[in-house]
């Protein structure tokens, strides 16, 4: 093998070491254990102490000092109302509970299609402490192709569906990438987000979905070049955190984005095993 394939493949290694200690990250997807809509009247929910209610605007949370609910920022403990605004998909890492540190449970206040919700993130879940990796297919240099940036002239919000039923999500598309892959004889043309940096990220199916993959994965380009080229590397696509978890609200891919072929590259789907 050449010093190039070599190269390339460390750099894969490090990527999935990174991506893994991520994912094992305190209180991170992995330690979603529900995902709760707000009522209007003050009511109890599942895997938390106190009472929670929302105005539509303000989400409150009334609770006795007893029920050892602290506030996460500050450490305060919760004796009677506190309050808490956000806008649209933002989120607040709110109060904590638990444990020999009072610290076992977050529950994150979460706003999505305008509507407010909880997820308690435990960081006892099984889910997370039994974690050993994701699982993925072996490297594959012929998956790694080169991809054509075609730049709209202003980014399109494309409605979408999430992994909630219940939470409609908007897609910016900015552009399409155009690439061939191999065995193909025809070219792609994919829907792309762009993120930090001027990076590019899609979101797609392939034919491995439900037959070793998640229903659908990602993968994230670096910025394109001044001639509008990407690598295009699938032994980088990932699953969205919907493929740990029930509690996720993670976009769909846009209609279209979905590819006639079977990318046996990057993660599998995570309650299988090699």
């Amino acid at each position: 093998m050449s010093t190039a394939p070599d190269a390339q493949l460390e750099r894969w290694r490090r990527f999935r070491s990174s991506r893994n200690t991520a994912l094992a990250a305190d209180y991170g997807w992995l330690t979603l254990t529900s995902f709760q809509w707000l009522e209007s009247q003050p009511s109890a929910v599942d895997l938390a102490p106190g009472l929670w209610s929302t105005d539509g605007t303000t989400a409150a949370l009334t609770a006795a000092a007893s029920d050892g609910l602290t506030l996460v920022e500050t450490g305060e403990p919760v004796d009677g109302t506190v309050t808490a605004r956000l806008a649209d998909e933002e989120s607040l890492m709110w109060v904590q509970f638990g444990g020999e540190d009072g610290k076992q449970v977050v529950v994150e206040l979460a706003m999505r299609a305008d509507k407010y919700a909880i997820r308690t993130r435990d960081s006892k879940s099984p889910v997370f402490t039994e974690f050993d990796g994701v699982p993925t297919f072996d490297y594959r240099p012929d998956l790694v192709v080169e991809a054509r940036f075609e730049a709209f002239p202003e980014p399109e919000d494309v409605p979408i569906a999430t992994a909630n039923p219940l939470v409609d999500g908007v897609h910016r598309s900015v552009g399409e990438l155009v690439f061939r892959l191999p065995g193909k004889d025809h070219e792609y043309r994919l829907h792309a987000e762009e993120e930090k940096l001027g990076a590019l990220t899609v979101t797609f199916h392939d034919e491995t979905n439900g037959d070793g993959t998640d229903e659908w994965r990602k993968v994230s380009t670096a910025r394109p070049r001044p001639d509008g080229t990407v690598i295009l590397d699938f032994n980088r696509a990932i699953n969205y955190p919907s493929a740990f978890t029930p509690y996720g609200t993670c976009p769909m891919p846009v209609k279209n984005n979905s590819l006639d072929a079977r990318i046996e590259a990057g993660e599998k789907q995570p309650a299988l095993t090699d």
